[in-house]
């Protein structure tokens, strides 16, 4: 089965990471965020992934060829026209009368896959949340969709749209974009998968929805370090290292070295990170980062960046050299 990821977006929320990076290959408990994605899909059966990339899709293009073997399509949008317009440039690659997963790529999940894509029916996954106006929501009607409604000015329902979709035939998804392009059909200025979907609705397709309790926010600073937290407290590795104090949850990379330091709780430290007379928790600190004679909390630090002195938090991009006495 194929799966569309869109990952073109900017990150704007997560700058100055952002600038040198793409937002999916941000670390999160020891992986990038699309390497959590993709982990997910290989294990539910997905076999075939087209990513939609914009801004430094070369990246996320050499990380994938090089970690994953499953067949992948690289589709660049240019415009950032909306979802709907990134799903459609995926026309070509997907067959009319196939199944289609859908997954946005900065969703990482944590919910069973296999009876949705076993399932005979469209479905969309939800979670209840307590203001639905920053979300896509679903009213429903016994076991069905009856409408889809887009960022709702007043809520019509606390059913979150979260980011997966499976379609039971490509085909009517993709006309339904079409109509929605030529008649120029837009929400906030862009062409919505949501819209896509409700006339989808109007015109008889029928679709459920499944819960999904494990849905992980990684769109900001604050959301990436919870997501953080709350996967390592999942898995984690148990590392012992003379002459520190590991306090676990934490994800500590072989290649990392540190010495004479605190490390953790819910902390990751990325490949070949220098850590020495430092105490960091609650925080991620990035490739190759140095950070020494400093304390840390709630902080990320990029890859290559290079902290020292006795700060307490911090959120300094990739490069970046701080010195405070």
């Amino acid at each position: 089965m194929k799966a569309i990821i869109p990952v073109a977006g900017l990150g704007s929320r997560l700058r100055p990471h952002t600038f040198s990076q793409p937002k999916v290959l941000l670390n999160v408990a020891g992986k990038p965020i699309i390497g959590h994605i993709m982990d997910k899909l290989i294990e539910s059966g997905i076999d075939e992934a087209i990513i939609i990339v914009g801004y430094l899709g070369e990246m996320i293009e050499e990380y994938l060829t090089a970690k994953y073997s499953i067949r992948l399509t690289f589709v660049t949008q240019s415009e950032q026209l909306g979802l709907a317009h990134a799903i459609h440039m995926c026309r070509s690659h997907v067959s009319e009368d196939e199944p289609l997963f859908i997954i946005l790529g900065d969703t990482i999940f944590d919910v069973d896959l296999m009876p949705v894509l076993r399932g005979r029916t469209s479905t969309i996954g939800v979670k209840e949340v307590a203001d639905p106006r920053r979300f896509g929501v679903a009213v429903t009607e016994g076991d069905h969709i009856s409408r889809l409604v887009e960022k709702p000015d007043y809520p019509v329902s606390n059913m979150a749209i979260v980011g997966l979709y499976f379609l039971r035939q490509a085909g009517p998804l993709f006309r339904s974009i079409s109509y929605i392009i030529e008649n120029d059909i837009t929400t906030k200025g862009e062409y919505q998968l949501t819209d896509a979907l409700q006339y989808m609705i109007e015109n008889g397709e029928e679709f459920t929805t499944f819960p999904v309790q494990g849905w992980y926010d990684c769109g900001k600073p604050e959301t990436l370090l919870s997501t953080n937290e709350v996967l390592l407290l999942r898995e984690h590795k148990v590392k012992s290292l003379p002459g520190c104090i590991i306090n676990p949850p934490v994800f500590i990379a072989d290649s990392a070295f540190i010495s004479n330091a605190i490390i953790g709780p819910n902390t990751t430290i990325a490949e070949h990170a220098v850590i020495t007379d430092a105490i960091i928790r609650n925080s991620i600190i990035g490739e190759k980062a140095q950070v020494s004679d400093i304390m840390m909390d709630r902080s990320i630090v990029g890859n290559h960046a290079s902290v020292s002195g006795m700060g307490h938090q911090m959120n300094i991009g990739d490069y970046s050299e701080i010195r405070m006495g």
